[in-house]
């Protein structure tokens, strides 16, 4: 919102939030009138042409959303190094809006002007006119349009809204107040109803018109530079003709300069032109290597998790991940179709996200898999083969840590990523499975006055660990398995031994568990508390009973570019085992932490709440 709104700010479908594209509705209910009606042949290109191009439209700012947020988390050719929020995640989510008034103003159009239906599917002579069009009047009082936004009075009332985005995306393009994009639209329409006046419009120039006006400005506000130098060596008056991301990236920057639209020929000759562009389009080709000081590797969980990945879908990554809501089922079939290429051609995980933490530098990277995958037992080897590749990459490159998420690090697959200490005994890389602070986050929200607790799995190396504490401290740890009773008490020293009991009728409210099914849930009792020690979160079964969140913790204020959850969690928290390795870094330990090995886990939670990290409850 500007800092000022003035008067047509909102968009007219506001209120009706998701609901929007209910709008559309005339558009479609004609469609079909006219099919049911007088069949297919009586629809003409120009009205085949209005739904299709709004979907494309889409399509195409998606891609370029996806491929800026891949290319500015691996940081080579980065313009501006500063990160995103939340906040600008969310005044940005209505990107969608100007492709609707689009679409319904072409709606308008067609039915207010008879001329369109009959228009042909391709003119050149009109495509020309199009072109030299925008370049002399649609430039032209663009620039001075865009100059008078800068004076304070609509500044203030409107394009404030716009710059409030420094380090830019590319729907930042088009995140204006609804009067902006009404004006915008008088602009745009120029070449459009002059070619229709001259007779020579055709449905295709008009699409190919609108996909360049929304490639230029997708490029522009990508935040990275991908213009090649050879073209202005080659042809060198392209300078003045075409603007490149890093030349409209000062305009963000520097407020005062560099107004024009796709032309830079304007700011040239009315001497607002920064005089750094030229620098900064050479330093940012030339971009720099970055070398984070911590990977934390994971993976995809479910296939519609795909966008939920920073580089997915901006606004489903913004939330805490839900297979539930509706609109995820809608998008299966292309999820279906990534997870099988990701199968195909997956060979090495990828960069997802890039976070910074006062001096130091994380990366996050997905290996090409799935959850159901990590089951499969022909397939582990592959599995570990990517993540093997994964942490021999970082060593090469100098990180300092690698982290191990989800299940890139279970016992079944790697030994809690102890084959590759094995194999690779020489790494410079620790290699860190985050155990020690997931189970100092588990120890810390059980209530201090807490006298029992029913230990639901005591297999993995986390439970051992707590059940360990917890008898060190005098509560009296439950198990009902035999089996995993009498393998636990093995490993506890004697004098600690007397607070494992073995019991199927004296179950507490208070229940430490992996991932309970629906039999396991019944037999807990009324109010029981589940506090899970896995990193995939329990199944919220029973209503009378209080589900805790997987070990995890609230990220210092200091933590920048954190615009996306990590799966299921808040925003602003992350999983105990990413911060584990954040630990690692900051504070130059040089132990791994997999395998059998344990952090301290009174070291590990000091030092986490040294650097900031909050507990999500206090016990």
């Amino acid at each position: 919102m500007a800092t000022r709104p003035g008067p047509l700010t909102e968009w007219p479908w506001h209120g009706l939030g998701n609901f929007k594209y209910v709008v559309m509705a005339p558009v479609v209910a004609h469609g079909v009138h006219r099919v049911m009606t007088k069949g297919w042949g009586d629809i003409d290109v120009s009205f085949s042409l209005i739904l299709p191009s709004l979907l494309l439209r889409m399509i195409h700012n998606q891609i370029w959303i996806s491929i800026s947020r891949y290319q500015t988390a691996r940081g080579k050719h980065r313009i501006v190094d500063r990160g995103i929020e939340f906040d600008q995640v969310d005044r940005e989510r209505g990107w969608d809006d100007q492709i609707i008034f689009n679409g319904l103003v072409f709606y308008v159009g067609y039915l207010a002007m008879p001329s369109v239906r009959r228009l042909p599917t391709w003119r050149t002579d009109g495509a020309v006119v199009t072109a030299l069009l925008h370049a002399g009047p649609v430039e032209f009082l663009y620039y001075w349009f865009h100059r008078a936004l800068h004076h304070h009075f609509l500044y203030s009332r409107y394009h404030s809204h716009h710059h409030a985005s420094i380090a830019t995306e590319p729907i930042t393009s088009v995140i204006h107040p609804f009067a902006e994009h009404v004006v915008y639209f008088v602009l745009f329409a120029i070449p459009i109803l002059s070619t229709i006046y001259m007779g020579n419009a055709s449905a295709m120039a008009i699409v190919l018109y609108i996909a360049f006006i929304d490639f230029m400005n997708n490029m522009g506000h990508c935040n990275f530079e991908l213009v090649p130098k050879w073209i202005f060596q080659v042809f060198p008056p392209l300078k003045y003709l075409m603007y490149t991301p890093s030349f409209h990236s000062l305009h963000h920057t520097q407020f005062r300069t560099n107004y024009s639209l796709f032309m830079p020929l304007y700011d040239y000759i009315y001497n607002t032109m920064d005089k750094s562009s030229d620098e900064l389009y050479e330093s940012s080709m030339k971009g720099t290597e970055e070398t984070p000081d911590l990977v934390h590797l994971t993976h995809m969980t479910n296939l519609q998790s795909a966008y939920h990945l920073r580089i997915g879908i901006a606004s489903i990554a913004s939330k805490p991940y839900s297979d539930s809501a509706w609109y995820m089922w809608t998008l299966w079939p292309l999820a279906w179709l990534s997870m099988v290429l990701a199968w195909i051609y997956g060979s090495s995980a990828f960069v997802v996200e890039r976070i910074k933490l006062k001096k130091m530098q994380m990366q996050t990277w997905a290996i090409p898999r799935y959850n159901f995958q990590y089951g499969l037992t022909w397939e582990r080897e592959s599995i570990n083969d990517l993540i093997e590749k994964a942490i021999l990459d970082a060593d090469v490159r100098g990180d300092k840590v690698i982290s191990l998420g989800l299940l890139n690090q279970a016992k079944q697959l790697n030994g809690n990523g102890e084959l590759f200490r094995q194999k690779y005994p020489k790494l410079g890389v620790r290699i860190v499975d985050g155990s020690g602070l997931a189970t100092a986050v588990v120890l810390k929200s059980i209530p201090s006055d807490a006298k029992q607790v029913f230990l639901h799995s005591g297999t993995s190396k986390i439970a051992r660990a707590i059940a360990l504490a917890l008898c060190g401290r005098g509560v009296q740890v439950i198990m009902n398995e035999k089996k995993e009773y009498d393998m636990l008490k093995s490993q506890i020293p004697q004098n600690r031994a007397s607070y494992l009991k073995l019991s199927s009728g004296d179950i507490p409210q208070l229940w430490i568990v992996d991932n309970p099914d629906e039999n396991e849930q019944s037999m807990a009792p009324k109010g029981t508390v589940f506090i899970p020690i896995s990193q995939f979160p329990i199944n919220k079964l029973r209503k009378d009973c209080t589900y805790m969140s997987t070990p995890a913790m609230r990220i210092p204020e200091e933590m920048n570019n954190v615009h996306s959850c990590e799966n299921w969690l808040p925003r602003r928290v992350m999983s105990a085992w990413h911060i584990a390795g954040i630990l690692h870094a900051l504070e130059g330990w040089s132990m791994h932490e997999c395998g059998d090995d344990v952090m301290d886990v009174e070291k590990s939670w000091s030092a986490a709440v040294r650097h900031g990290f909050l507990p999500l409850t206090k016990a």
